[in-house]
């Protein structure tokens, strides 16, 4: 059967108009602007082993911020939870099993060095803090308040699973009783896993009701007050959104809550990493929507704290950021830019924050030792040829991957010391390399590029011949093993360093990004951000891609590079070539590859493959 397209968006730089922000702020103050927003640059923390986008709530910030539809005014930073308060849902054997990195291994699903011990510790502690300031602030006002954070509804008395550290709700609800709150609580936890941990704390609690829609039950003990619904198989929006409405509003009758708890997870959503529902983003704004307006208006305005909980891929963020557009606005759908847009917003952002502070570190006479030259590069041709695709010194590229956040994702998988080298003397192109260490022992990153102005007429473009990114000290596992030519797992940075050659392309005022793949899994892998510069190409690979749909990467890569693969018409076999891919930046370029005279060619039919009928 074939595939759906995957959906392809154009990468044009986002920056909402005037007019649009205006808009929005307008809508936002008429409609519900006071919303505060909770969150914490502590939450941040890389755990390897799960697909989480660690950037989540930062994109959503940035989208919300940047559009105009939130003020700034509008956010909370928490304190980090206190171990009184962590006391308050967990057992004190447990806490002081968590002194030991090793006592992680369990929860996060892979090893645990000393460093990311302390930063996961720190980031759940920061985000439980979050949760906690946004219950006190909901009950205080009888109003919505939103943690961009939280959630971590697996995490039981005297243990935590699930990359659960620490139940945020169950602190909270412990914390707001000894703050003199004694009314019924409810919790919706529209996650797509079972919210055991909190159900499990609250076992025999009457006050504390805790209703659970998933896809697979983690344990079956009994609760006082609780409700667990399992659907299986590939759930769509309308078996979801019936069970919603069939239970919500007559548990906020029984119930009578005087605060809500919504675990608003977005991995029920249809292009989840790991989840295994079918939920569009209609439907998913709808539960949304469905959810507060229930809790808002059944039985007159409840407190209620929203939390993001799961969501895993780059995507996610969106999801969340079609809701929250609408809860600020009342407008029924503002659609958030694309994921690398929304990235390289915040990168112009961090951009600016960095000439600033480098202008207010000069007059203070304490720039780390560089000059201007150092930062933004030298002057004339003789300089130009010392640097980095004639525009960057190593301190640029080094501080660029510092305040972006590279480095700090780098320190988190426990790698303390990465180290940078540039090596501008190959005739193929520039090269930036980072190793673990001064040392240069192994290799995480090795990228080289090269300025185009050849390959399309009129046009100048950032020629990518070359990224490895790979982690040494990781394994592959069964679920994710090796594709052709990887010595070890990847680093899970291509978004990240994509994002900083469209900024590139931003400042050198490039048309955009020229990409060869050598084999079909790299075309896989760039398709994410690229076309094919010729549509013709563009139709021949969705051929390819139908015939391989139901295989694993790897085989399907082995098939096509081994002339396994043969036209149904002819019986001759179908063999890779070399084909370029463009992430265009210039309208130019966009309408170059997005035009209709594109999509025209590029629907029609290359032939039908196949698979050798002798495999």
């Amino acid at each position: 059967m074939t595939q759906a397209r995957p959906e392809h968006h154009s990468v044009r730089s986002w920056k909402p108009s005037t007019l649009t922000r205006t808009w929005n702020r307008l809508s936002s103050f008429l409609h519900s602007g006071s919303t505060p927003f909770v969150y914490s640059p502590l939450y941040r923390v890389d755990l390897g082993a799960t697909p989480l986008d660690v950037q989540r709530a930062e994109r959503i910030l940035t989208f919300l911020l940047a559009g105009g539809l939130l003020s700034p005014k509008s956010l909370r930073r928490p304190e980090v939870a206190s171990l009184w308060d962590l006391r308050l849902a967990h057992g004190r054997r447990y806490l002081e099993e968590l002194r030991r990195p090793e006592s992680l291994e369990e929860i996060v699903g892979t090893a645990v060095w000393p460093d990311l011990h302390r930063q996961a510790l720190l980031a759940q502690r920061a985000a439980v803090g979050g949760t906690l300031l946004a219950t006190l602030e909901a009950l205080a006002n009888r109003s919505i308040v939103v943690n961009l954070g939280g959630g971590f509804h697996h995490a039981g008395h005297l243990q935590g699973r699930g990359f659960c550290i620490f139940n945020d709700v169950a602190v909270a609800v412990g914390r707001a009783r000894r703050e003199g709150f004694s009314g019924p609580v409810l919790v919706v936890d529209l996650d797509l896993h079972d919210g055991n941990g909190t159900r499990e704390i609250f076992a025999q609690d009457e006050s504390v009701f805790t209703f659970s829609i998933h896809n697979q039950g983690w344990d079956d003990a009994p609760a006082t007050a609780s409700l667990s619904i399992e659907l299986e198989g590939e759930v769509d929006d309308q078996t979801y959104l019936a069970a919603i409405r069939e239970h919500l509003p007559r548990l906020i009758d029984q119930v009578e809550p005087g605060i809500v708890f919504f675990l608003a997870g977005t991995d029920p959503a249809i292009d989840d990493r790991i989840g295994n529902w079918r939920i569009s983003a209609a439907g998913m704004l709808e539960r949304d929507r469905y959810v507060i307006a229930e809790t808002q208006h059944r039985r007159g305005p409840l407190p209620l704290v929203m939390l993001l909980a799961g969501g895993y891929g780059n995507e996610a963020w969106r999801y969340s950021a079609r809701t929250f557009g609408w809860l600020l606005t009342g407008r029924r759908r503002i659609e958030p830019p694309t994921t690398t847009a929304i990235t390289l917003a915040r990168l112009r952002h961090l951009t600016r924050e960095l000439r600033y502070h480098d202008r207010d570190q000069h007059e203070q006479d304490d720039n780390w030792g560089l000059t201007e030259a150092d930062i933004l590069g030298g002057f004339g041709p003789e300089a130009r040829r010392s640097l980095f695709l004639g525009h960057y010194s190593h301190h640029a590229v080094e501080l660029t991957l510092e305040w972006t956040g590279i480095l700090d994702r780098l320190r988190q998988m426990g790698i303390a010391h990465p180290t940078l080298e540039l090596d501008l003397d190959n005739p193929s192109g520039h090269t930036a390399r980072l190793f673990t260490d001064s040392q240069r022992r192994e290799t995480l990153m090795e990228l080289r590029l090269r300025l185009d102005r050849r390959s399309i007429p009129g046009m100048a473009l950032l020629s990518l011949e070359w990224l490895l990114l790979q982690n040494p000290r990781a394994t592959f596992t069964n679920a994710h093993p090796p594709l052709p030519g990887q010595q070890h797992p990847g680093l899970g940075l291509v978004p990240d360093i994509m994002s900083l050659l469209i900024l590139m392309c931003d400042q050198l005022q490039l048309d955009g990004i020229r990409f060869v793949p050598s084999q079909y899994h790299l075309a896989v892998k760039a398709r994410r951000f690229l076309s094919f510069l010729e549509a013709r190409d563009e139709s021949w690979f969705r051929a390819v891609q139908d015939a391989v749909a139901n295989l694993p990467l790897a085989q399907a890569t082995r098939l096509v590079a081994e002339g396994e693969l043969v036209d149904h018409n002819t019986g001759e076999a179908v063999e890779w070539r070399p084909m370029p891919m463009v992430l265009p930046i210039s309208d130019h370029l966009h309408e170059l590859v997005e035009g209709d005279d594109y999509q025209h060619l590029a629907a029609k039919s290359a032939g039908v493959f196949k698979v050798s009928s002798g495999l």
